[in-house]
Protein backbone atom coordinates (compact mmCIF):
# COMPACT_ATOMS: atom_id res chain seq x y z
CA UNK A 1 0.00 0.00 0.00
CA UNK A 2 1.51 2.94 -0.95
CA UNK A 3 0.43 6.46 0.71
CA UNK A 4 2.11 9.95 0.43
CA UNK A 5 2.88 10.89 4.05
CA UNK A 6 2.35 14.43 3.94
CA UNK A 7 -1.12 14.13 2.99
CA UNK A 8 -1.81 11.64 5.40
CA UNK A 9 -0.02 14.10 8.32
CA UNK A 10 -3.05 16.23 7.17
CA UNK A 11 -5.93 14.19 6.90
CA UNK A 12 -5.14 11.98 10.44
CA UNK A 13 -3.97 14.88 12.19
CA UNK A 14 -1.44 12.74 13.37
CA UNK A 15 0.97 15.63 14.51
CA UNK A 16 -1.10 16.56 17.53
CA UNK A 17 0.19 13.79 19.87
CA UNK A 18 1.80 15.70 22.61
CA UNK A 19 4.60 13.63 22.96
CA UNK A 20 6.03 14.27 19.61
CA UNK A 21 9.84 14.63 19.95
CA UNK A 22 10.35 18.47 19.63
CA UNK A 23 13.43 18.06 17.37
CA UNK A 24 13.38 17.83 13.19
CA UNK A 25 15.37 15.23 11.36
CA UNK A 26 16.23 12.47 13.53
CA UNK A 27 15.50 9.54 11.09
CA UNK A 28 15.11 11.21 7.87
CA UNK A 29 18.04 11.67 5.83
CA UNK A 30 21.66 12.82 6.58
CA UNK A 31 20.31 15.50 9.57
CA UNK A 32 22.00 18.54 8.71
CA UNK A 33 19.70 20.38 10.87
CA UNK A 34 20.76 18.40 13.81
CA UNK A 35 24.56 18.83 12.94
CA UNK A 36 25.63 21.44 15.55
CA UNK A 37 23.36 19.94 18.59
CA UNK A 38 24.23 18.14 21.49
CA UNK A 39 25.90 15.33 20.90
CA UNK A 40 24.36 13.10 23.69
CA UNK A 41 21.25 14.68 22.74
CA UNK A 42 20.72 14.67 27.01
CA UNK A 43 19.03 18.15 26.69
CA UNK A 44 16.36 17.41 24.19
CA UNK A 45 15.39 13.97 25.97
CA UNK A 46 14.71 15.38 29.44
CA UNK A 47 12.50 18.01 27.25
CA UNK A 48 10.82 14.92 26.44
CA UNK A 49 10.71 13.23 29.61
CA UNK A 50 9.40 16.28 31.22
CA UNK A 51 6.28 15.86 29.26
CA UNK A 52 6.09 11.98 29.16
CA UNK A 53 4.16 11.05 32.40
CA UNK A 54 3.39 7.26 32.15
CA UNK A 55 -0.45 7.41 31.47
CA UNK A 56 -0.95 3.78 32.21
CA UNK A 57 1.68 0.73 32.12
CA UNK A 58 1.11 -1.05 29.19
CA UNK A 59 3.79 -4.13 30.26
CA UNK A 60 1.61 -6.86 31.51
CA UNK A 61 -1.82 -5.00 30.56
CA UNK A 62 -4.15 -7.30 30.10
CA UNK A 63 -6.97 -5.98 27.71
CA UNK A 64 -10.63 -7.58 27.76
CA UNK A 65 -10.97 -11.34 26.12
CA UNK A 66 -12.24 -11.32 22.88
CA UNK A 67 -14.52 -14.68 22.16
CA UNK A 68 -13.70 -13.55 18.05
CA UNK A 69 -11.10 -11.41 17.25
CA UNK A 70 -12.00 -9.38 14.20
CA UNK A 71 -9.33 -8.42 12.08
CA UNK A 72 -9.01 -5.63 9.10
CA UNK A 73 -5.46 -5.97 7.05
CA UNK A 74 -3.89 -2.99 6.02
CA UNK A 75 -1.11 -3.52 3.08
CA UNK A 76 -1.57 -6.88 1.23
CA UNK A 77 1.70 -7.49 -0.72
CA UNK A 78 3.94 -10.18 -0.59
CA UNK A 79 4.08 -9.79 3.31
CA UNK A 80 0.35 -8.49 4.70
CA UNK A 81 -1.31 -11.19 1.80
CA UNK A 82 0.63 -14.29 3.61
CA UNK A 83 -0.39 -13.11 7.00
CA UNK A 84 -4.13 -13.25 5.35
CA UNK A 85 -3.58 -16.65 4.49
CA UNK A 86 -2.24 -17.57 7.96
CA UNK A 87 -4.85 -16.15 10.21
CA UNK A 88 -7.68 -17.45 8.14
CA UNK A 89 -6.32 -20.93 9.91
CA UNK A 90 -6.25 -19.95 13.49
CA UNK A 91 -9.82 -20.63 15.34
CA UNK A 92 -11.82 -17.70 16.78
CA UNK A 93 -10.78 -15.37 14.06
CA UNK A 94 -13.07 -13.43 11.54
CA UNK A 95 -11.79 -11.11 8.89
CA UNK A 96 -13.76 -8.54 8.31
CA UNK A 97 -11.51 -6.28 5.56
CA UNK A 98 -8.98 -6.20 3.24
CA UNK A 99 -7.02 -3.37 2.42
CA UNK A 100 -4.79 -1.97 -0.02
CA UNK A 101 -4.07 1.18 -2.57
CA UNK A 102 -3.87 -1.69 -5.39
CA UNK A 103 -7.09 -2.95 -5.59
CA UNK A 104 -5.38 -6.42 -7.22
CA UNK A 105 -3.69 -6.66 -4.00
CA UNK A 106 -6.86 -7.28 -2.41
CA UNK A 107 -8.19 -9.34 -4.06
CA UNK A 108 -4.89 -12.03 -4.53
CA UNK A 109 -4.91 -11.33 -0.68
CA UNK A 110 -8.93 -12.50 -0.14
CA UNK A 111 -8.06 -15.41 -2.70
CA UNK A 112 -5.89 -16.88 -0.08
CA UNK A 113 -8.29 -17.15 2.69
CA UNK A 114 -8.04 -20.80 3.85
CA UNK A 115 -11.72 -20.95 6.02
CA UNK A 116 -14.76 -20.32 5.73
CA UNK A 117 -16.86 -17.37 7.48
CA UNK A 118 -14.87 -14.31 6.71
CA UNK A 119 -16.54 -11.17 4.56
CA UNK A 120 -13.16 -10.13 3.94
CA UNK A 121 -14.80 -6.63 2.57
CA UNK A 122 -12.40 -5.07 -0.14
CA UNK A 123 -11.29 -1.15 0.50
CA UNK A 124 -8.98 -0.06 -1.78
CA UNK A 125 -8.26 2.93 -4.54
CA UNK A 126 -8.02 5.57 -2.84
CA UNK A 127 -4.45 6.82 -0.75
CA UNK A 128 -7.09 7.38 2.91
CA UNK A 129 -9.40 4.30 2.22
CA UNK A 130 -7.75 2.30 4.67
CA UNK A 131 -8.92 5.24 7.35
CA UNK A 132 -12.22 4.55 6.45
CA UNK A 133 -12.24 0.72 7.10
CA UNK A 134 -10.46 1.84 10.83
CA UNK A 135 -13.29 3.38 11.84
CA UNK A 136 -15.95 0.27 11.45
CA UNK A 137 -16.88 -0.87 14.91
CA UNK A 138 -17.10 -4.47 13.99
CA UNK A 139 -12.76 -4.65 13.76
CA UNK A 140 -10.84 -5.37 16.76
CA UNK A 141 -7.13 -5.94 15.77
CA UNK A 142 -5.66 -3.64 12.56
CA UNK A 143 -2.84 -6.19 11.09
CA UNK A 144 -0.30 -3.47 9.38
CA UNK A 145 2.37 -4.55 6.67
CA UNK A 146 2.75 -1.37 4.73
CA UNK A 147 5.51 0.44 3.65
CA UNK A 148 7.86 0.86 6.84
CA UNK A 149 6.85 5.06 7.13
CA UNK A 150 3.21 3.81 7.25
CA UNK A 151 3.67 1.92 10.32
CA UNK A 152 3.53 4.21 13.25
CA UNK A 153 0.87 6.65 11.24
CA UNK A 154 -1.64 3.85 10.64
CA UNK A 155 -0.99 2.39 14.39
CA UNK A 156 -1.74 5.60 15.94
CA UNK A 157 -4.99 6.44 14.11
CA UNK A 158 -6.20 2.81 14.45
CA UNK A 159 -5.69 2.85 18.36
CA UNK A 160 -7.89 5.87 18.31
CA UNK A 161 -10.62 4.68 16.36
CA UNK A 162 -10.35 1.80 19.75
CA UNK A 163 -8.60 -0.86 17.55
CA UNK A 164 -5.12 -3.34 19.21
CA UNK A 165 -3.02 -3.09 16.17
CA UNK A 166 -0.09 -5.35 15.05
CA UNK A 167 2.55 -3.39 13.36
CA UNK A 168 5.22 -5.15 11.03
CA UNK A 169 9.00 -4.63 11.27
CA UNK A 170 9.98 -1.67 12.09
CA UNK A 171 7.10 -0.19 14.25
CA UNK A 172 8.27 3.24 13.28
CA UNK A 173 11.19 4.81 11.37
CA UNK A 174 11.47 8.26 13.90
CA UNK A 175 11.83 9.12 17.50
CA UNK A 176 8.84 11.39 17.08
CA UNK A 177 6.64 8.27 15.60
CA UNK A 178 7.83 6.37 18.36
CA UNK A 179 6.93 8.39 21.52
CA UNK A 180 3.65 8.78 19.78
CA UNK A 181 2.80 5.20 19.70
CA UNK A 182 3.74 4.86 23.55
CA UNK A 183 1.62 7.84 24.22
CA UNK A 184 -1.61 6.43 22.10
CA UNK A 185 -1.28 3.03 23.79
CA UNK A 186 -0.99 4.22 27.13
CA UNK A 187 -4.13 6.64 26.44
CA UNK A 188 -6.20 3.88 24.79
CA UNK A 189 -5.47 1.33 26.46
CA UNK A 190 -5.20 -0.76 23.39
CA UNK A 191 -2.31 -3.11 22.52
CA UNK A 192 0.38 -1.69 19.87
CA UNK A 193 2.48 -5.19 18.92
CA UNK A 194 5.39 -5.58 16.91
CA UNK A 195 5.46 -8.41 14.49
CA UNK A 196 9.04 -9.84 15.28
CA UNK A 197 8.34 -13.05 13.58
CA UNK A 198 11.87 -13.74 15.11
CA UNK A 199 10.78 -14.10 18.39
CA UNK A 200 9.23 -16.79 17.74
CA UNK A 201 11.71 -19.05 15.91
CA UNK A 202 12.18 -22.42 17.49
CA UNK A 203 15.89 -21.72 18.67
CA UNK A 204 15.55 -18.24 19.98
CA UNK A 205 12.41 -19.12 21.97
CA UNK A 206 14.77 -22.31 23.15
CA UNK A 207 17.39 -19.57 24.39
CA UNK A 208 14.94 -17.42 25.79
CA UNK A 209 14.35 -20.69 27.97
CA UNK A 210 17.63 -21.46 28.72
CA UNK A 211 17.89 -17.89 29.94
CA UNK A 212 14.73 -17.76 32.20
CA UNK A 213 16.24 -20.99 33.84
CA UNK A 214 19.86 -19.65 34.52
CA UNK A 215 21.53 -21.79 31.56
CA UNK A 216 23.40 -19.07 30.59
CA UNK A 217 24.18 -17.45 34.10
CA UNK A 218 24.75 -13.51 33.92
CA UNK A 219 24.47 -13.09 30.31
CA UNK A 220 27.41 -10.85 29.25
CA UNK A 221 26.79 -9.82 25.52
CA UNK A 222 24.91 -10.62 22.55
CA UNK A 223 24.89 -10.45 19.21
CA UNK A 224 21.97 -10.03 16.78
CA UNK A 225 21.30 -8.95 12.78
CA UNK A 226 19.74 -8.72 9.37
CA UNK A 227 22.52 -10.08 7.17
CA UNK A 228 20.57 -10.60 3.72
CA UNK A 229 22.44 -10.40 0.57
CA UNK A 230 19.61 -8.99 -1.74
CA UNK A 231 21.47 -7.21 -4.36
CA UNK A 232 20.23 -5.75 -7.57
CA UNK A 233 16.76 -7.08 -6.13
CA UNK A 234 16.65 -4.08 -4.03
CA UNK A 235 16.46 -1.87 -7.31
CA UNK A 236 13.99 -4.19 -8.90
CA UNK A 237 11.91 -3.47 -5.90
CA UNK A 238 11.91 0.07 -6.61
CA UNK A 239 9.58 -0.20 -9.88
CA UNK A 240 6.52 1.21 -9.59
CA UNK A 241 4.82 0.17 -6.43
CA UNK A 242 8.05 -0.97 -4.58
CA UNK A 243 10.27 1.98 -4.77
CA UNK A 244 9.53 2.60 -0.44
CA UNK A 245 12.34 -0.06 -0.12
CA UNK A 246 15.23 1.69 -1.71
CA UNK A 247 14.03 5.24 -1.16
CA UNK A 248 14.77 3.60 2.53
CA UNK A 249 17.91 2.86 1.98
CA UNK A 250 18.90 6.08 -0.30
CA UNK A 251 17.86 8.54 2.46
CA UNK A 252 19.08 7.31 5.46
CA UNK A 253 22.28 6.05 6.68
CA UNK A 254 22.52 3.61 9.78
CA UNK A 255 20.62 0.35 10.58
CA UNK A 256 17.50 -0.08 8.92
CA UNK A 257 16.52 -3.51 10.24
CA UNK A 258 17.49 -3.51 13.89
CA UNK A 259 14.50 -5.45 15.16
CA UNK A 260 14.68 -9.08 13.33
CA UNK A 261 18.44 -9.50 15.92
CA UNK A 262 17.42 -7.33 18.87
CA UNK A 263 13.95 -8.26 19.42
CA UNK A 264 14.47 -12.16 20.74
CA UNK A 265 18.34 -10.67 22.74
CA UNK A 266 16.05 -8.15 23.98
CA UNK A 267 13.60 -10.65 25.85
CA UNK A 268 16.82 -12.65 26.78
CA UNK A 269 17.78 -9.84 28.45
CA UNK A 270 14.34 -8.73 29.93
CA UNK A 271 14.66 -5.11 28.83
CA UNK A 272 11.79 -3.09 29.67
CA UNK A 273 11.48 -5.84 32.35
CA UNK A 274 13.91 -5.42 34.94
CA UNK A 275 16.72 -3.91 32.51
CA UNK A 276 16.70 -1.31 29.75
CA UNK A 277 18.85 -0.28 26.95
CA UNK A 278 20.74 2.65 28.20
CA UNK A 279 23.12 4.57 25.40
CA UNK A 280 24.24 3.40 22.13
CA UNK A 281 26.64 4.08 19.56
CA UNK A 282 26.81 3.03 15.49
CA UNK A 283 29.24 2.89 12.63
CA UNK A 284 28.48 2.54 9.06
CA UNK A 285 30.68 1.50 5.92
CA UNK A 286 31.32 3.31 3.14
CA UNK A 287 28.94 2.06 0.07
CA UNK A 288 30.95 -0.36 -1.96
CA UNK A 289 27.83 -2.13 -3.89
CA UNK A 290 24.73 -0.44 -4.52
CA UNK A 291 26.12 2.89 -6.36
CA UNK A 292 27.96 -0.52 -8.44
CA UNK A 293 24.74 -1.84 -9.29
CA UNK A 294 23.09 1.40 -10.27
CA UNK A 295 25.44 2.19 -12.42
CA UNK A 296 25.58 -1.08 -14.55
CA UNK A 297 21.70 -1.54 -14.35
CA UNK A 298 21.35 1.93 -15.86
CA UNK A 299 23.56 0.59 -19.11
CA UNK A 300 20.93 -2.18 -19.47
CA UNK A 301 17.54 -0.29 -18.96
CA UNK A 302 16.39 3.56 -18.93
CA UNK A 303 14.35 3.36 -15.61
CA UNK A 304 17.36 3.04 -13.35
CA UNK A 305 19.18 6.42 -15.14
CA UNK A 306 17.47 8.23 -12.48
CA UNK A 307 19.65 6.34 -9.45
CA UNK A 308 22.94 6.68 -11.13
CA UNK A 309 25.14 8.61 -9.12
CA UNK A 310 22.75 9.14 -5.97
CA UNK A 311 23.65 8.35 -2.50
CA UNK A 312 23.72 5.15 -0.65
CA UNK A 313 23.43 3.74 2.60
CA UNK A 314 26.67 2.34 3.77
CA UNK A 315 27.04 -1.43 3.25
CA UNK A 316 27.57 -3.10 6.67
CA UNK A 317 26.21 -1.16 9.90
CA UNK A 318 27.17 -1.67 13.33
CA UNK A 319 25.33 -0.66 16.26
CA UNK A 320 26.44 -1.23 19.91
CA UNK A 321 24.00 -0.97 22.47
CA UNK A 322 24.73 -0.62 26.58
CA UNK A 323 22.29 -1.99 28.74
CA UNK A 324 21.74 -0.17 32.25
CA UNK A 325 23.24 -4.02 33.60
CA UNK A 326 26.39 -3.75 32.09
CA UNK A 327 25.71 -6.02 29.23
CA UNK A 328 26.66 -5.27 25.39
CA UNK A 329 25.38 -5.70 22.32
CA UNK A 330 26.05 -5.55 18.64
CA UNK A 331 23.38 -5.42 15.96
CA UNK A 332 24.73 -5.30 12.65
CA UNK A 333 23.01 -4.54 9.16
CA UNK A 334 23.50 -5.45 5.59
CA UNK A 335 21.81 -6.43 2.57
CA UNK A 336 24.53 -5.84 -0.21
CA UNK A 337 27.46 -7.63 0.38
CA UNK A 338 28.16 -11.38 -0.35
CA UNK A 339 27.69 -13.08 2.57
CA UNK A 340 25.25 -16.03 3.84
CA UNK A 341 22.27 -15.37 5.67
CA UNK A 342 22.65 -14.38 9.17
CA UNK A 343 20.58 -13.09 11.85
CA UNK A 344 23.58 -13.75 14.46
CA UNK A 345 21.71 -14.95 17.95
CA UNK A 346 24.39 -15.05 20.31
CA UNK A 347 23.82 -15.50 23.80
CA UNK A 348 27.17 -15.13 25.64
CA UNK A 349 27.08 -15.85 29.67
CA UNK A 350 28.93 -16.70 32.48
CA UNK A 351 28.53 -20.26 32.16
CA UNK A 352 27.31 -20.92 28.83
CA UNK A 353 27.13 -19.69 25.05
CA UNK A 354 24.26 -19.93 22.20
CA UNK A 355 25.07 -19.27 18.65
CA UNK A 356 22.83 -20.10 15.75
CA UNK A 357 24.56 -19.08 12.98
CA UNK A 358 26.21 -20.87 11.01
CA UNK A 359 23.46 -23.05 11.41
CA UNK A 360 23.05 -25.89 12.77
CA UNK A 361 22.73 -23.97 15.96
CA UNK A 362 25.67 -24.72 19.10
CA UNK A 363 25.83 -24.50 22.61
CA UNK A 364 28.81 -24.32 24.84
CA UNK A 365 29.00 -24.87 28.87
CA UNK A 366 31.99 -23.56 30.62
CA UNK A 367 32.06 -26.74 32.01
CA UNK A 368 32.71 -28.64 29.17
CA UNK A 369 35.70 -26.82 28.48
CA UNK A 370 34.12 -24.63 26.33
CA UNK A 371 33.48 -27.25 23.45
CA UNK A 372 30.09 -27.40 21.28
CA UNK A 373 27.64 -29.47 23.16
CA UNK A 374 27.66 -32.85 20.60
CA UNK A 375 24.36 -33.44 19.07
CA UNK A 376 22.90 -35.91 21.44
CA UNK A 377 23.42 -33.43 24.26
CA UNK A 378 22.23 -30.89 22.62
CA UNK A 379 18.75 -32.87 21.66
CA UNK A 380 19.04 -33.60 25.77
CA UNK A 381 18.64 -29.59 26.58
CA UNK A 382 16.14 -29.56 23.89
CA UNK A 383 13.76 -31.99 25.32
CA UNK A 384 14.02 -30.66 28.94
CA UNK A 385 14.16 -26.54 27.68
CA UNK A 386 12.19 -26.43 24.88
CA UNK A 387 9.16 -23.82 26.24
CA UNK A 388 5.50 -25.35 26.27
CA UNK A 389 4.90 -23.24 23.40
CA UNK A 390 7.14 -25.00 20.84
CA UNK A 391 5.73 -28.22 22.42
CA UNK A 392 2.40 -27.46 21.58
CA UNK A 393 2.99 -25.52 18.70
CA UNK A 394 5.54 -26.60 16.68
CA UNK A 395 4.10 -29.69 14.16
CA UNK A 396 1.43 -27.56 12.97
CA UNK A 397 3.86 -24.29 12.79
CA UNK A 398 5.80 -26.25 10.65
CA UNK A 399 3.14 -27.33 8.54
CA UNK A 400 1.56 -24.08 7.49
CA UNK A 401 4.80 -22.06 7.33
CA UNK A 402 6.09 -18.85 7.24
CA UNK A 403 9.80 -18.80 7.55
CA UNK A 404 9.87 -21.84 9.14
CA UNK A 405 6.94 -21.83 11.00
CA UNK A 406 7.65 -18.97 13.00
CA UNK A 407 5.43 -16.34 11.47
CA UNK A 408 2.59 -18.68 12.19
CA UNK A 409 3.53 -19.47 15.75
CA UNK A 410 3.72 -15.36 15.56
CA UNK A 411 0.43 -14.95 14.35
CA UNK A 412 -1.03 -18.03 16.65
CA UNK A 413 0.43 -16.16 19.99
CA UNK A 414 -1.59 -12.77 19.32
CA UNK A 415 -4.56 -14.59 18.50
CA UNK A 416 -4.05 -16.55 21.52
CA UNK A 417 -3.09 -13.92 23.84
CA UNK A 418 -6.00 -11.66 22.78
CA UNK A 419 -8.81 -14.36 22.86
CA UNK A 420 -7.69 -15.36 26.68
CA UNK A 421 -7.35 -11.76 27.84
CA UNK A 422 -3.67 -12.20 28.39
CA UNK A 423 -0.83 -9.84 27.99
CA UNK A 424 0.84 -9.44 25.01
CA UNK A 425 4.48 -10.81 24.49
CA UNK A 426 5.50 -7.80 23.06
CA UNK A 427 4.09 -4.29 23.93
CA UNK A 428 4.20 -1.07 22.90
CA UNK A 429 7.64 -0.06 24.82
CA UNK A 430 9.10 -3.53 22.81
CA UNK A 431 7.77 -1.85 19.52
CA UNK A 432 9.34 1.85 20.35
CA UNK A 433 12.64 1.09 21.99
CA UNK A 434 13.44 -2.11 18.99
CA UNK A 435 12.35 0.43 16.49
CA UNK A 436 14.09 3.59 17.87
CA UNK A 437 17.47 1.72 17.28
CA UNK A 438 17.14 2.93 13.71
CA UNK A 439 16.90 6.27 13.91
CA UNK A 440 18.98 6.94 16.46
CA UNK A 441 21.71 5.05 14.38
CA UNK A 442 22.13 7.59 11.90
CA UNK A 443 22.16 10.71 14.34
CA UNK A 444 25.39 8.20 15.49
CA UNK A 445 26.55 7.84 12.13
CA UNK A 446 26.32 11.49 11.26
CA UNK A 447 28.30 12.24 13.99
CA UNK A 448 31.33 10.24 13.74
CA UNK A 449 29.75 7.33 15.78
CA UNK A 450 29.34 9.46 18.62
CA UNK A 451 27.29 7.93 21.61
CA UNK A 452 23.44 8.61 22.15
CA UNK A 453 20.98 7.90 24.62
CA UNK A 454 18.06 5.54 24.31
CA UNK A 455 14.90 6.59 25.42
CA UNK A 456 13.16 5.16 28.41
CA UNK A 457 9.26 4.67 27.16
CA UNK A 458 8.71 3.00 29.98
CA UNK A 459 9.19 6.50 31.81
CA UNK A 460 11.13 4.40 34.93
CA UNK A 461 8.35 1.35 35.23
CA UNK A 462 11.15 -1.07 33.78
CA UNK A 463 12.72 -1.17 37.50
CA UNK A 464 9.15 -2.99 38.40
CA UNK A 465 8.00 -4.36 35.19
CA UNK A 466 7.82 -8.58 35.15
CA UNK A 467 9.46 -10.32 32.17
CA UNK A 468 6.49 -11.67 30.30
CA UNK A 469 5.14 -15.82 30.40
CA UNK A 470 5.95 -17.72 28.15
CA UNK A 471 4.80 -20.69 29.98
CA UNK A 472 1.00 -20.54 28.25
CA UNK A 473 -0.08 -21.28 31.78
CA UNK A 474 -3.14 -19.29 31.16
CA UNK A 475 -3.24 -19.56 27.23
CA UNK A 476 -2.66 -22.12 24.46
CA UNK A 477 -6.41 -22.62 23.79
CA UNK A 478 -7.12 -21.32 20.53
CA UNK A 479 -6.95 -24.47 17.67
CA UNK A 480 -5.89 -24.29 14.36
CA UNK A 481 -8.46 -24.91 11.98
CA UNK A 482 -7.19 -27.93 9.37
Amino acid sequence: MQINRRNFLKVAGATTVSAMLPVKGIGNGILAENQQSDKSLKKIYNEVYKKHSQKFNMCGYAAPKLETVRVGFVGVGSRGSAAVERVSRIDGVKIIAICDVQSENAEKAKARIQTSGHPAIIYSGKEDTWMEMCRREDIDLIYVATPWELHAPIGVYSMRQGKHVALEIPAATTVEDCWQLVETSEHTKKHCVILENCCYDFFELLTLNLARNGFFGEIVHAEGGYIHEIGESLFFRGKPGRSWRLNENMRRNGNLYPTHGLGPVAQIMNINRGNRMEYMVSMSSDDFLMGQYAKELSLKEDYFKQFEGASFRGNMNNSIIKTVKGQTILIQHDITTPRPYSRLHVISGTKAIARKYPLPPRLSIAEDHNNWLSDEKFEEIEAKYNPPIIKKMQDIAKEIGGHGGMDFLMDWRLIDCLRNGLPVDMDVYDAASWSVIGPLSEWSVAHRSAPIDIPDFTNGAWKTNQPHDISLKNGGTTGVIA
